[in-house]
């Protein structure tokens, strides 16, 4: 047998109904056609679930997978993949994190984690190289996410153990619950630390002692000494400010979501910026994930208005837009804590901050006259409710246990679904797709066709879906030859130009089939009215999308992937990509 490069062919399956565990070989053919992240997901699902299972029932499967370049000595290679069915859209769920934890899987020797079943009471994983141990974490739930971390490694006496895990939101089936790891990096979209509470399983701690095997280590060594002395060039506003500048700039385009979509500009943009984090003295350190040179991650350390602790990070784009501009708030200093509440209680702070605009947007319509979160008014302006916001929902406390269903469902019972901001079930992230930008038109496909529903990553889009794939960062500059010498100089296959491309496009194949097989169409697949209409003052304020535009461009991109009209993928496409077993699945 030659020698493999870049996985282990290690599985680790997982059975928390029957308390057991055990290893799947995969071997280097099966996984070079699902090389991690969301293809290794989707594989999982289409084979082992069930159609129509509840997503929070223990037949659902949480997929942890990492990428051929996960934990490799590459900057960018530090991401992987989390996945199942998500409880927020009955669809496909995945939700992608760097840091340090999906290395450190790798080095432990193992490629994925399959979890099935659900454990009687709490418990936990304890990885450390090919040891696994099911224990007991009865004592752990209900912990947030930094006294969890810091408990289990002095338990299991590693100092250096990388830990994932879920805060009360995810042990309350919050539907738009994230699973946490060192603390701060969070797959935050699509439920997935819901799920994972269904399971009764509190957090994986892992040590690893291996070095993942490169088929060519110069080659690999070059490649990332190439990305350190092109920093400046290529990559000097992420290392220098991360996500979040220039807000100001980017409101008056009308780019970022402003107080429930409604738009028009921001006055307080320039305030909850970036540079004004910097100039205010909250920010005190940037921070890098594994391997990597460029130190995109901002920490916050704060001790008066709030205290804010720096292992829990500091507050990227998103959560500014969505904890701030979509709701009305400007004040820097507040929405950096209920960003550091979000960490702490383990929320996706992009659903979070959609549904609390929902409903203040409700409120000023008279639809929700006197909607409140621990006894705020939830209306646009008042940070307090934001700041409480976190904890009412993870405790689902009052209306908040509402919201705790995610804004779809929480229609059901509020009404708004008019003013409702949600792709498939899954809150928008913070571009406004109305913008007239080329971001702009990209933005709307995101929205529409992305797996997972209102995803802003352009991870509809092979090359992105191929990055998720393998294990890499988008914010590294590497195009798709650059990321074809990577692989290839990774695991020695020998990919060829259009490899790239084509495990792009059978990982968006697999989930498309996945999210077909679960009822999902071509009718699901468009943007919210509230997302459409022009906005009320500015720019866009004589700017409506029309959805016949709209439906056009999704059948142009269903031709690109070789799917019908309706968004099913053809006989041919299937046989193309090698997958045509998954169809009836």
């Amino acid at each position: 047998m030659s020698e493999r490069y870049g996985s282990w062919g290690k599985v680790l399956r997982v059975d928390l109904t029957k308390g057991t565990t055990a290893v799947e070989e995969m071997d280097e053919a099966t996984f070079k056609r699902h090389p991690g992240g969301r293809a290794l997901i989707a594989h999982y699902l289409l084979t082992e679930l069930p159609k129509g299972a509840d997503p929070l029932g223990p037949e659902n499967r949480l997929v942890f997978a990492m990428g051929v370049l996960t934990g490799t000595p590459l900057p960018g290679a530090s991401r992987h993949a989390v996945g199942a069915k998500s409880p927020l859209t009955g669809g496909f769920g995945e939700a992608e994190v760097g840091g340090f934890w999906g290395a450190e899987l790798k080095r432990a020797g193992w490629d994925a984690i399959v979890v099935s079943g659900a454990a009687a009471k709490p418990v936990y994983l304890f990885i450390k190289d090919d040891q696994v141990e099911i224990r007991d974490a009865a004592h752990l739930w209900g912990l947030e996410i930094m006294d969890t971390e810091e408990k289990l490694k002095a338990e299991v006496g590693e100092r250096l153990a990388r830990v994932c895990e879920i805060g009360p939101a995810g042990e309350n089936l919050v539907r738009f619950a994230g699973i946490v790891n060192d603390y701060k990096d969070i797959a935050g979209r699509a439920g997935l630390g819901a799920v994972m509470g269904s399971k009764k399983l509190k957090a994986i701690v892992v040590k690893g002692s291996r070095s993942v095997p490169l088929h060519d280590a110069a080659k690999v060594k070059e490649i990332a000494r190439w990305v350190a002395d092109t920093l400046q060039e290529n990559h000097w506003a992420f290392h220098n400010f991360g996500t979040g500048m220039g807000l100001d700039g980017y409101t008056r385009i009308g780019g970022m979501a402003v107080r429930n979509y409604n738009g028009g500009p921001f006055e307080g943009a320039a305030e909850i910026s970036d540079e004004a984090l910097l100039d205010k003295g909250y920010r005190v350190k940037m921070e890098a994930c594994w391997a990597c040179s460029v130190r995109c991650k901002k920490v916050v350390k704060m001790e008066t208005p709030y205290q804010i602790d720096p292992k829990y990070g500091g507050i990227e784009y998103e959560s500014t837009a969505a904890l701030g501009a979509s709701c009305g708030v400007d004040d820097l200093a507040l929405i950096s804590k209920a960003n550091e509440r979000c960490n702490a209680l383990g929320l996706d702070t992009i659903s979070l901050g959609a549904t609390v605009a929902w409903v203040m947007d409700l409120r000023d319509r008279g639809i929700l006259p006197d909607a409140e979160l621990d006894g705020q008014p939830v209306q646009f302006g008042n940070g307090k409710a934001v700041l409480v916001s976190p904890d009412a929902v993870a405790f689902r406390r009052g209306l908040g246990d509402v919201l705790a269903e995610g804004s779809v469902r929480a229609a059901e019972t509020l009404g708004g679904k008019e003013h409702l901001t949600a792709v498939r079930g899954q809150e928008l992230a913070m571009h406004d797709p109305r913008q007239r930008t080329e971001y702009g038109k990209q933005v709307r496909m995101s929205y529409a066709t992305s797996p997972t529903g209102g995803d802003h990553m352009n991870s509809n889009l092979p090359s992105r879906s191929a990055k998720n794939t393998v294990g890499m960062c988008f914010f590294l500059r590497y195009d798709d030859p650059k990321l074809t010498d990577i692989m290839n100089a990774v695991t020695g296959w020998g990919l060829d130009a259009n490899g790239v491309t084509e495990i792009g496009e059978r990982s968006l194949t697999m989930a498309r089939l996945f999210n077909n097989r679960e009822g999902f169409g071509s009718a699901d697949d468009v943007l919210p009215e509230q997302a459409m209409k022009p906005h009320v003052s500015g720019v866009l304020s004589r700017v409506r999308l029309d959805a016949d535009d709209v439906a056009e461009q999704v059948r142009a991109y269903y031709r690109g992937r070789g799917w019908s009209d309706d968004g099913v993928p053809s006989p041919e496409t299937l046989d193309k990509l090698g997958i045509r077993e998954y169809a009836g699945t």
